[in-house]
């Protein structure tokens, strides 16, 4: 299936602040690429790995739209985010699913956190160490949902149930993971020792990308994926959520009632500096609030007040 790709050149201080708007009018994927490349297909993915920082003084932001996607509309809905946007830096061009694919697979290596997590992709040989008995891989092709491990916030939350899974304090639970993206957090809560899992995500091809994902990994039976609208009220002993500070503060309080008193969070998505005013705001339901920075991004975990008077 063609899509429509959006490029936007800008330098790198400019990057976050246009990838959300880009995300924000409908994006299925953004992908940091080398904006000195001769060619669109010469470009390299640049997404920064694990304890990496972005060095780029420029780089392209490739945006996908479905094909029918009108690219007036998509400009006019960006010039509202910033009206002084220089358009001769925008380009669209039609590109088949394919070249996403190849892409990201060309480009993507074998990837480990904490003492026993891995993100292989699905056809990559396992390399030294994901073979080892108690190794919990992750098999992923992420297809047009964000999350393959390599961005500082989807890595923090995977630390995280590294952590959980070492302490004994994940295995036979139950899990939500909202926003889901490619189903990577899910996946891997299920095989550190997670007894189901549950996905939750706006955007439809996430959650077929999540199911594809699970089933690929034989953990198909134990992980069901929701839109927001559609998801069962239950509440859960773990919860992750790696989705924008934004979404953090509007969604806290209906973050705070899917976590099981005395269960744990874990909130990503965070840039540095945004982090003060989400403790505040979620230390009314959560106590032990820690914040765990890696680059530019933080994450807040938290235990959940067993004394509901008191989270009020």
């Amino acid at each position: 299936m063609p899509y429509l790709e959006l490029s936007l050149r800008c330098r790198e201080s400019e990057q976050p602040r246009y990838e959300r708007a880009l995300e924000d009018i409908g994006a299925l994927a953004v992908t940091l690429l080398d904006a000195d490349a001769e060619t669109p297909n010469e470009r390299a993915i640049l997404e920064p790995g694990v304890g990496e920082m972005p060095i780029w003084g420029e780089v392209t932001l490739s945006a996908l739209f479905d094909a029918e996607a009108d690219p007036l509309v998509l400009l006019s809905a960006l010039d509202a985010f910033d009206p002084g946007l220089d358009w001769t830096r925008v380009g669209f061009r039609t590109v088949e699913d394919q070249d996403w694919t190849r892409a990201w697979m060309d480009q993507y290596a074998p990837l480990k956190f904490g003492a026993r997590t891995w993100i292989v992709p699905w056809d990559h040989p396992l390399p030294e160490g994901a073979d080892a008995p108690d190794a919990a891989v992750v098999r992923l092709d992420p297809g047009l949902a964000f999350g393959s491990g390599t961005h500082p916030t989807t890595a923090l939350c995977l630390q995280w149930f590294d952590a959980l899974a070492a302490e004994g304090a994940l295995q036979g639970l139950s899990v939500l993971d909202f926003g889901c993206g490619s189903g990577i957090l899910a996946l891997a809560a299920l095989k550190l020792g997670a007894a189901r899992a549950v996905g939750v995500d706006n955007d439809p091809q996430a959650l077929l990308a999540t199911a594809d994902n699970a089933e690929r990994n034989a953990v198909g039976d134990r992980l069901a994926v929701f839109l927001p609208q559609d998801e069962p009220e239950a509440t859960y002993p773990l919860v992750v959520a790696n989705i924008l500070a934004t979404a953090l503060d509007a969604l806290a309080e209906t973050l705070a009632a899917r976590v099981t008193p005395g269960g744990r969070i874990a909130l990503s998505g965070i840039l540095a500096g945004q982090d003060a005013e989400l403790v505040t705001r979620y230390g009314r339901w959560f106590d032990d609030l820690r914040v765990v920075a890696l680059e530019d991004w933080v994450r807040i975990d938290a235990v959940r007040k067993r004394d509901e008077a008191g989270a009020r």
